[in-house]
């Protein structure tokens, strides 16, 4: 932990009365207009429904509008980017993922921000299983009903499977490229602006597999438009419950990769207007009717403190970085 982020959090736990112009601003009447949730990524992946649920709830909460703001790109660094050099006075947000706040320091060589530094942890939203989704038709006709066939075909035709991702650095493309390295398999990785564009061409048949975050994925696996082989996370997902994990499905021993998504402000932003966002969402994920709609699209809503967040971030940074080493990992 860097000495800013022992100072930061200090003083968000005390949230003592600031000085700043930005707290006095927030005493003043923070919000006092809208205020701006950026999505760095393209429209229908998991941050964008996630920051979509949330964004009317909050809205309620503070009496002004809190307008989603995608900002896709460069496997979330575009729009974290534009966060991280946004005013801090808590009109502008960053629904992060572990792509931004996790990965994306071990993978890229140079980032445009600093995930640590230059940002404010608010709180996790919610942590979601990835899950491999198959191109039903795709399946059948190459004879793929579950993850040991894969495995088999992956092995037997190198580079013949194409591997569709939410864009490089993010968890979807880091979780294809462990289950690659853990099974000697070769398929090629195509990178898209967001889990939406690399759904409708998976669905369209351009694309054969990709492992997604399960909420963007799971009308189109209820509807029969994906086929799903296997979930991510070490245990089975209760919105799936009939869907095996890859350690038990492959068998691929000891594989794991979930994702998880959280709001930040830009570092700076006072205490006062940090914790009252933390307060708020925490409600707003507690409550039975946003829990429920939540759950059962696969996604696990917590609403943690901003310090315990700020202790996940650099618990999964190291992870994550040694994901990357073992995997091989690279931008394409």
């Amino acid at each position: 932990m860097s000495i800013s982020r022992r100072t930061w959090l200090t003083a968000l736990a005390a949230a003592p009365l600031a000085t700043a112009p930005f707290a006095a601003l927030a005493q003043a009447g923070w919000p006092s207009k809208p205020v701006r949730i950026v999505v760095p990524f393209a429209a229908g992946g998991t941050t964008d429904i996630l920051a979509r649920a949330l964004a009317p709830e909050l809205q309620r909460a503070f009496g002004q509008p809190f307008i989603v703001d995608n900002k896709p790109g460069a496997g979330g660094n575009i729009g974290a980017a534009d966060v991280a050099k946004s005013a801090p006075d808590g009109h502008t947000l960053l629904m992060g993922t572990v792509g931004t706040h996790g990965i994306n320091q071990s993978l890229y060589p140079k980032l445009p921000y600093d995930p640590i530094k230059d940002f404010a942890p608010v709180t996790l939203v919610a942590a979601v299983p990835n899950v491999l989704v198959f191109n039903p038709a795709k399946a059948e006709q190459l004879g793929i009903r579950n993850v040991a066939d894969l495995i088999k075909y992956a092995k037997a035709n190198p580079g013949k499977l194409n591997m569709a991702s939410s864009g490089n650095g993010t968890s979807i493309h880091l979780a294809g490229e462990l289950f690659k390295a853990m099974t000697g398999s070769y398929m090629v990785h195509f990178p898209y602006r967001g889990s939406g564009p690399a759904l409708i061409d998976l669905i369209g048949g351009n694309m054969d597999l990709m492992f997604d975050n399960l909420p963007s994925s799971m009308q189109q696996i209820k509807a029969g438009k994906l086929k799903a082989l296997a979930v991510t996370s070490a245990a089975r997902s209760p919105a799936l419950p009939d869907v095996p994990t890859i350690a038990e499905a492959g068998p691929v021993k000891g594989y794991e990769a979930s994702s998880w998504f959280g709001l930040l402000a830009p570092h700076g932003t006072p205490a006062e207007v940090v914790n009252r966002l933390q307060q708020e969402t925490a409600k707003a994920l507690a409550s039975p009717a946003l829990k429920e709609r939540l759950m059962a699209q696969g996604a696990l809503p917590s609403g943690n403190t901003p310090a315990e967040f700020a202790k996940l971030i650099d618990a999964e940074t190291a992870k994550w970085a040694q994901v990357v080493k073992v995997s091989g990992a690279k931008v394409d």
